[in-house]
């Protein structure tokens, strides 16, 4: 009888592959897995934008940050434990790798409870805070009072997500996010317009969508479908591995929460210089831009196991190599969802709203906002890359660069002395100075690793070398 595969040995793939058709294995699932997971979202602001309207639109816009802050602790410990894991399976310690994973599960769900609870005690001052206006408030306060509860299954998925890809297992992440996401887009017609239930219709649809892809991903661990069996035991918080992948994992947290300030920024300026239909126009075009980022966001995570493993193994020239051919791929992914965006903005915003002045206004915007938007893919590439290698300073001035340094300060003066305009002109040159940034430490990475692969001695890795 054949024995089955170590751990060591189902995951050497990442180690002898070619790395462009790696990058498509890992990547397409998690892209598309982005893409899905985008459209939670995406679907509830076209169905509540026909079905309640414009202020609908906007509340979503207000509640989105807060969803932001829920995702990026989840992102935290998911990425910054998926990158300890990836390493530990490329050094062929899967023992390291299963206590992590357990970690990240039992400190996102203890994390995810605290948030619960405090939203609960300060919904309507949270809200206000984040810039529900007296018109928005009412719509808000009836999304965010029924996602609240279920945090815990979207925190528990994303971290899922992360974590069941760096064993290598990409497709079972698609599909967890597919299931939720395609159910989603059933239900939200059903609870909005079959039941009348407008807003509340739209987060009721989305706790269903999230609690079933969450079933379906924990449910690889009790049947034994995972690269890295788990125990009962391994669910508990080893605070050294936490520590790790906290610090690991701060820009993913940075980027994540940044967005989530951002958006608070963004919806406070433009509710002091164009009102409530500033926010919906914003909020259109966010959730627009979450179909472009978020594939792009899916290829780079795809790259991160990748990258990790061929570092841990000291395999320098496949590293090199992954850098140059996800930048290639991933900018070339931007540019189609950038060609659509130029050639039909009112097409693409005519998707939230059948109001023909909110549709104009927000594709006249769109082109602003989007105007740099392929060469986010070199700055998510860079902040991944050093993510997936440990480099902590690295990442964390990368996840900080765009939302933190450059934008939001651009959001906070550019309208001093532009107005209303000035909002949108912030967003394409905070585009091209943050690329500027990480293409000059890649540039010094990559002489690094080209000194280190004149010097190195690999790892072997089983079953072959060739990349």
């Amino acid at each position: 009888m054949e024995s089955t595969p170590d751990p060591a040995q189902r995951t050497a793939f990442l180690g002898r592959d070619a790395i462009f058709p790696l990058l498509l294995k890992m990547g397409i699932p998690a892209a598309v897995g982005m893409l899905v997971n985008a459209l939670y979202n995406v679907v509830d602001t076209i169905f509540v934008g026909h079905g309640v309207g414009p202020l609908a639109i906007a509340a979503l816009s207000i509640v989105f940050p807060i969803q932001m802050i829920v995702s990026a602790l989840a992102q935290a410990i998911g990425v910054g434990s998926a990158s300890i894991v990836s390493r530990r399976l490329g050094e062929k310690r899967e023992g390291e790798a299963a206590a992590t994973i357990g970690t990240a599960y039992a400190a996102v769900f203890l994390l995810t409870g605290v948030l619960v609870v405090l939203l609960f005690v300060f919904m309507r001052p949270v809200l206000a805070f984040f810039g529900a206006s007296e018109g928005i408030m009412p719509y808000a306060l009836e999304y965010l009072q029924v996602v609240t509860p279920g945090f815990f299954f979207f925190a528990s998925s994303m971290a899922a997500n992360s974590l069941v890809r760096a064993e290598g297992n990409a497709r079972a992440s698609m599909t967890g996010m597919l299931i939720g996401a395609l159910l989603n887009c059933v239900l939200d017609p059903l609870f909005i317009f079959g039941f009348g239930l407008g807003v509340k219709g739209a987060a009721i649809a989305t706790v269903i969508s999230q609690l079933v892809s969450c079933a379906y991903l924990f449910s690889l661990y009790a049947m034994k479908k995972t690269h890295v069996p788990l125990s009962r035991s391994h669910f508990r918080i080893r605070l050294d591995l936490l520590r790790e992948s906290a610090l690991l994992g701060t820009p993913a947290f940075i980027q994540a929460s940044g967005m989530s300030l951002l958006v608070l920024v963004i919806n406070t300026t433009l509710g002091s210089y164009g009102g409530d239909q500033a926010i919906s126009v914003y909020g259109m075009i966010n959730r627009l831009a979450m179909l472009v980022i978020f594939p792009i966001l899916g290829m780079a995570q795809g790259f991160q196991p990748i990258v990790g493993y061929n570092y841990g193994a000291r395999r320098y020239d496949r590293v090199r190599q992954a850098i140059r051919v996800a930048i290639m791929t991933v900018t070339g992914i931007a540019a189609v969802f950038y060609a659509a965006i130029m050639l039909f903005p009112k097409a693409s915003m005519g998707m939230f709203s059948s109001d023909p002045a909110l549709v104009a206004a927000a594709a006249r915007v769109l082109r602003i906002v989007a105007l740099f938007i392929p060469l986010a893919a070199v700055q998510i590439i860079g902040s991944i890359y050093f993510q997936a290698v440990g480099k902590k300073p690295q990442a964390l001035f990368l996840g900080l660069s765009r939302q933190f340094l450059i934008l939001i300060p651009l959001v906070l003066i550019l309208p001093r002395f532009m107005g209303l305009e000035g909002v949108w002109r912030a967003f394409p040159l905070a585009d091209l100075l943050s690329t500027l940034v990480t293409v000059s430490f890649l540039m010094r990475e990559l002489r690094h690793l080209d000194e280190r692969h004149a010097g190195s001695d690999p790892h072997p890795v089983a079953g072959g070398s060739g990349s």
